[in-house]
């Protein structure tokens, strides 16, 4: 009976995975060399070219690479050119080209580069770069990597590393990076702790997750596992995701006496990419607490209310006190609608961006790029969110509660707005309400709005939520005539807000592979076949 082994890494998602066959005489991994080495010049030479940016890349496919990721690539690309200009020093008048090392530049470290097209690209296209390394742990991608790094001519600025990247920023405590870039398969924490330690002071830190069913609820437990905090199934799950993702690298960071200062988050298609600029300071690092907070979300109205771990107080002196909030923030079941609550956390609960980098960035976004039209629409977005305010409802939730017919987005912001509050979008779902209104405020627009759109008496009747909801009287009568300010700029301007998805190649993937006996694999499958229909004819 012969088995199947895979190579992998323990520490290392994007990878090299190799299916041998056992022997008994011979060692698997002679058996991977001795195929590689016999491997014809047709084979070796077979490679799929991919141009992307400024970059031109060969792969013999063996390697993890996604297109729809493009998106990714054009914004990471785009946020680097800003940071360059915003970290310069004052008065410095260097004018800095692309594709040229220059000493005061900034390095950078892709630490698990694939097929080298991020590293690649980020020497193309960003002027001001000192040197870059572009590592990864699979020996055939580091082949790729070298191949492209001399097939773009930047050999000046491009280094390859075949290492593992959690022992590699290990070694650069010392010698820290400008820039580090984590994009791994599924979940980025175990490479978190070595992140946070191999970045200079004011460095940037960009993160992308891809396992997003345990960050947006679906396994509470998996989440609390990998990231320290519980994940909610709730209609604002990809902001909680992000949340999450930022508590986590925070809770890193603060081990160090480090804490991080998000510029950009994002959550789109089937991932999450933060960039967050790390700082060390051990008195900043008491203000996380203030800084985080547990979620309690209702189960059937699906309101929330944020309870704090900690509070900043400020004395005569004007100096910060810390000091611990009273709780619990809710009753024991929700007031709109009786159910009880779920408590998930701790979240991130300080702002997601910096507005004044959001704007220079939409000013220095290059039109050139793929994704342009994408980017500004959602840049745009971004700009228009609340940031002092976290998580969001959705329309549609809302009405679903109370078994009414759906307002316009426009009727609803409008009386938000025309009761004094604020209200705005979020880039995460085109149905969002994000407002800094009371939950009661929310479902007394809904009681109102009710009233000019009755529900059936038979729903009201069926539906405990709904009939405990609606049996309350709203404190006052909200309008919904129509708000000048209730239609957004940005879609006002047309601007692509939300992508429909899914495109080709949507989803993270499979993970890189290279196959060997991959037709003796493929014949199996197609022996498998109708196995089952045949076995029931017979």
């Amino acid at each position: 009976m012969r088995s199947v082994y895979i190579i992998t890494s323990k520490f290392q998602t994007k990878t090299e995975v190799i299916y041998v066959t056992k022997s008994p005489k011979i060692p698997y991994y002679e058996k991977v060399y001795n195929k590689k080495k016999n491997m014809s010049v047709e084979q070796e030479t077979n490679r799929q070219q991919i141009e992307e940016g400024l970059a031109k890349v060969e792969t013999k496919g063996h390697v993890f690479y996604n297109p729809v990721q493009e998106f990714n690539r054009d914004l990471s690309s785009s946020v680097l050119s800003a940071f360059v200009n915003e970290v310069r020093e004052h008065g410095d008048t260097t004018v800095y080209q692309a594709g040229v090392p220059y000493e005061k530049g900034i390095s950078i470290l892709e630490a698990l580069s694939a097929t080298g097209l991020r590293s690649i690209r980020y020497a193309k296209e960003i002027p001001g770069v000192k040197n870059i390394i572009a590592n990864d742990l699979s020996e055939v991608a580091v082949q790729d990597i070298n191949h492209n790094i001399e097939l773009n001519n930047v050999g000046n600025i491009v280094t390859s590393s075949h290492s593992d990247a959690t022992m590699l920023m290990y070694q650069h405590r010392k010698e820290q990076f400008d820039v580090i870039d984590l994009d791994p398969y599924g979940c980025p924490s175990i490479f978190l702790d070595s992140a946070v330690q191999a970045v200079k002071n004011g460095g940037l830190l960009l993160v992308t997750a891809t396992d997003m069913a345990v960050l947006a609820g679906n396994s509470p437990e998996t989440c609390y596992v990998k990231y320290g905090a519980i994940s909610l199934r709730i209609k604002c799950c990809h902001e909680v995701a992000v949340r999450i993702l930022l508590q986590c690298i925070e809770s890193h960071a603060n081990r160090y006496s480090r804490y991080i200062e998000p510029i950009l988050c994002i959550s789109v298609d089937f991932y999450i990419r933060v960039f967050v600029r790390v700082y060390t300071g051990a008195q900043k690092c008491k203000q996380t607490t203030s800084k985080l907070s547990h979620v309690y979300h209702c189960t059937g109205c699906d309101s929330f209310v944020l309870q704090p771990l900690g509070i900043l107080k400020r004395n005569a002196a004007n100096q910060i006190k810390y000091a611990l909030p009273t709780g619990p923030p809710v009753e024991k079941i929700c007031q709109h609608c009786g159910n009880s609550f779920h408590i998930g956390g701790p979240i991130w609960s300080d702002p997601l961006h910096s507005p004044d980098f959001v704007r220079k960035l939409i000013n220095s976004v290059s039109t050139t790029l793929g994704t342009y039209k994408r980017i500004k629409g959602i840049l745009t977005v971004i700009l228009e969110e609340l940031v002092d305010v976290p998580l969001y409802y959705t329309l549609e939730r809302l009405a679903m509660s109370i078994k009414v017919e759906t307002p316009s987005m426009v009727s609803f912001r409008s009386a938000l707005l025309n009761a004094g509050y604020r209200v705005s979008y979020s880039h995460m779902n085109k149905t969002s309400i994000k407002t800094d209104a009371a939950a009661k405020v929310v479902w007394d627009i809904m009681r109102c709005w009710e009233k000019l759109h009755p529900a059936s008496e038979k729903m009201k009747t069926d539906n405990i939520i709904a009939s405990k909801i609606l049996a309350q009287i709203p404190e006052k009568e909200y309008s919904f005539q129509v708000h000048p300010k209730a239609t957004p700029a940005s879609k006002q301007q047309g601007l692509l807000r939300y992508q429909a998805n899914p495109l080709p190649f949507w989803g993270p993937g499979c993970r890189s592979k290279a196959m060997i006996h991959g037709d003796q694999n493929t014949s199996k499958k197609r022996k498998n076949q109708g196995k089952r229909k045949r076995e029931c004819s017979s």
